[in-house]
């Protein structure tokens, strides 16, 4: 896929989103999306074919393309987030389970597998995290990095491309989460403790920080799911798809 394919898919999955939230999940032809982009057909169909094989849409013999973002997988969710497509917060939920389950087996790992490069590195993440949280920022994109550098020290490359694909998949909401300044000042003092279990090698200890420390996000999400969507989510104006 070239950059400008890369660089057309979010914007085409942006337009049909908006358009099949007010048309029953109908989504434009063929032709009205060429037209719309001003590109050729044959550019839209293999677009297409791109979102029906991510099962973000179907074809329906005589009737139409129809969005089916339920069917979405994790790879999808990241095109959505790159798309500025808000996931309804079932989905949040789900994919900050998935995470969780992944990401103390990857803690348990990395003790036991870190390299000193990988332990460097997560010095100088929190490191850079300390000046943030002085100067008043935020840490969502210093938590990605902290926790996937940790995927990065299991030695497995395949477990850090499908943990990368949770991350690109919270582009969106990450900020919200590190918009208080105690979530950010809480969770830099919860990296700092795992990485002491990392670097002691300390496999049992930095699985139970690691635990409590994604179990702090989960309890947030499950709350905004179980009371409904909040407004300190920023979600509560986002455009609801139902498929």
């Amino acid at each position: 896929m070239t950059s400008s394919e890369t660089d057309f898919l979010p914007n085409l999955v942006a337009h049909i989103v908006a358009v099949a939230s007010v048309n029953g999940n109908k989504a434009p032809s063929e032709r009205e999306l060429a037209e719309h982009f001003a590109v050729s057909r044959g550019q839209v169909r293999e677009s297409l074919a791109i979102l029906e094989a991510m099962q973000l849409i179907e074809r329906r013999a005589k009737s139409g393309i129809y969005l089916t973002m339920d069917a979405a997988g994790l790879s999808s969710m990241a095109l959505l987030a790159r798309a500025g497509v808000q996931l309804n917060a079932r989905q949040i939920f789900e994919a900050v389970e998935l995470r969780k389950i992944h990401e103390i087996k990857a803690a348990e790992l990395a003790a036991q597998r870190a390299t000193e490069d990988n332990l460097d590195r997560l010095r100088d993440i929190l490191d850079r995290s300390e000046k943030q949280i002085a100067d008043g920022l935020g840490l969502y994109r210093l938590d990605g990095e902290f926790h996937l550098e940790i995927v990065r020290a299991t030695q497995n490359e395949m477990f850090y491309k499908i943990c990368s694909g949770f991350y690109a998949a919270s582009e969106q909401r990450m900020p919200i989460y590190f918009g208080k300044p105690d979530r950010n000042l809480k969770s830099h003092q919860e990296h700092q403790q795992i990485f002491e279990a990392l670097y002691r090698r300390d496999s049992i200890l930095a699985q139970a920080l690691m635990n409590t420390h994604l179990g702090r996000a989960q309890s947030y999400w499950t709350e905004i799911l179980d009371n409904g969507v909040e407004q300190d989510t920023g979600l509560g104006n986002a455009p609801r798809v139902h498929v």
